[in-house]
């Protein structure tokens, strides 16, 4: 039986999208592959605000992240930590024989600008990570503040996740002074997995011509030689790229300021409804994710008996809890492809879900 992703992502993917995904195969060396490429890089600058090249990489974000690290930390980098995926980015770093700091916040809280910049001014730092919509936890750090005080220090190069946040609001990587943005296709772009992006400045760039051992796959010299000549430097994934294309085409039938206004109005709408049946935002108050919500279990339901009516009955799924967070929180995404329309369909089902659903540990 097919059900309806409403988790963090992967999400549901659109019928159009996956017929573009069917177009005839071109080769990746051919003009119309080119011709692909040189349509979609300037639709990508205009949804991350920045005149940088923006590469296409055949995996999942978490290639380009650790890449990133392999190309720019020649000294030591500082990893800000307040959920899953922020701490493994640390964890990542250390496999990678990288000089690492942790800064470490608590799961829900964001990351603090006056933090960072303490532990940046203590020195020997090249290279910052950030996660901006921590997923594991739905908190969604300042990061204009933050990157306010990166750029007090201009030896440091930033590199950003926007994975879950991209193309839901605006992030304006040009004018924050973000050296590495990094997204990735199946959360708000509403793709499936296997396609990342990272716009990559020219001082990250000078910085990886500079750093030994930074490999091949994901090396920013080989990315902006290709990138010159409107290709990847391996064979990509092509029917990725022609659905990313499509999706492109829609996000400016709609228009991204409607876009951004869709996003935060269906993120309230869920926030509000289950607010109102006694649960309360996980993270701090003030620093919500607007892709998704996380809430804490406060009425101390069983989740996964939840999930299990939701899939039977309604045909669609949240998620529940991720990490040391799994079964005291769940989270519900709004990102992507969703309506005033859907979201409403989903909250109906999860009312009826939960007036059957029992207590944590309840029997029957």
């Amino acid at each position: 039986m097919s059900y309806k992703l409403f988790i963090p992502g992967p999400i549901a993917v659109s019928e159009k999208t996956l017929r573009a995904m069917a177009q005839p195969m071109i080769g990746h060396r051919s003009t119309d592959f080119v011709a692909l490429y040189n349509f979609i890089q300037p639709r990508l600058q205009a949804l991350m605000a920045t005149k940088d090249p923006v590469y296409l990489s055949t995996s999942s974000a978490w290639g380009v992240m650790e890449g990133s690290l392999r190309n720019v930390v020649q000294r030591q980098v500082l990893n800000c930590m307040n959920g899953a995926f922020s701490d493994k980015w640390y964890d990542v770093a250390r496999r990678d024989g990288k000089a690492a700091t942790a800064l470490k916040f608590e799961w829900g809280q964001p990351v603090d600008p006056a933090a960072v910049r303490t532990a940046l001014a203590g020195g020997g730092y090249d290279a910052i990570t950030l996660i901006h919509n921590e997923t594991s936890c739905g908190c969604m750090s300042d990061l204009a503040a933050v990157m306010a005080v990166v750029r007090e220090f201009p030896e440091v190069i930033s590199i950003v996740d926007t994975v879950s946040s991209f193309s839901a609001l605006p992030i304006p990587k040009d004018e924050l002074g973000i050296d590495v943005l990094i997204s990735g296709s199946q959360k708000a772009l509403a793709l499936p997995p296997g396609l990342s992006f990272l716009s990559v400045s020219e001082r990250a760039r000078a910085r990886a011509a500079q750093t030994e051992g930074r490999g091949y796959y994901f090396d920013f010299v080989e990315f902006q030689k290709n990138h010159e000549a409107g290709m990847t430097p391996s064979t990509p994934v092509i029917p990725l790229i022609y659905a990313l294309k499509s999706k492109l085409e829609d996000i400016e039938a709609e228009g991204l300021a409607n876009r951004y206004a869709r996003h935060a109005r269906l993120n309230r709408t869920v926030r509000e409804h289950v607010c109102g049946h006694g649960f309360k935002l996980f993270p701090k108050e003030g620093y919500g994710s607007v892709s998704l919500n996380c809430f804490a279990n406060t009425r101390n339901i069983d989740l996964p008996a939840l999930n299990k009516i939701l899939k039977a009955k309604h045909q669609l799924v949240i998620d529940g809890g991720y990490g040391k967070l799994k079964g005291k929180t769940f989270r519900i995404s709004n990102m992507g492809d969703e309506t005033d329309e859907t979201i409403a369909a989903m909250l109906r089902a999860f009312d009826a879900a939960l007036a059957e659903t029992p207590a944590a540990g309840a029997t029957a």
